[in-house]
């Protein structure tokens, strides 16, 4: 939607319809037009740190990683196995700081530049969005 500058998509064929909006709205059953019953939200535990940084725009930082796609953010390489980077950790200019799965392919994210990490925003197993903050670098 974003490459193609479209606000929403819909394809049609046969019986089946579907249709791809870049923001949602409305939830609830498209048969009934009643909301799903039980359903509300919540902030994700690094959303709730970015509200809380006292009004920084990580988006802007400097050494902030920005996901590339929409996937599945792996912070170890294995299940069971150390995390790629931590708080902490220093890293050089494309060193591998997570995998995001799309489509059943695992794409390595390589580190910007150099540095130290200063966040990790995103949790292991947990779906991304693209332009989604990751990490930052400092």
């Amino acid at each position: 939607l974003n490459e193609m500058r479209l606000s929403e998509i819909e394809i049609e064929r046969g019986d089946l319809k579907i249709r791809v909006a870049g923001k949602l709205n409305h939830i609830g059953n498209a048969a009934t037009g009643q909301p799903f019953v039980g359903l509300h939200e919540t902030k994700a535990p690094h959303q709730q740190e970015l509200a809380e940084d006292k009004g920084a725009d990580l988006h802007l930082h400097p050494g902030a990683v920005k996901s590339p796609m929409v996937g599945t953010a792996y912070l170890s390489p294995e299940p069971g196995a150390s995390s790629f980077v931590d708080v902490g950790s220093k890293v050089s200019k494309g060193q591998t700081l997570l995998i995001i799965e799309a489509m059943k392919t695992m794409n390595h994210i390589p580190a910007p530049k150099a540095g130290v990490v200063k966040k990790v925003l995103v949790e292991n197993k947990h779906p991304v969005e693209f332009g989604e903050l990751l990490l930052i670098i400092e």
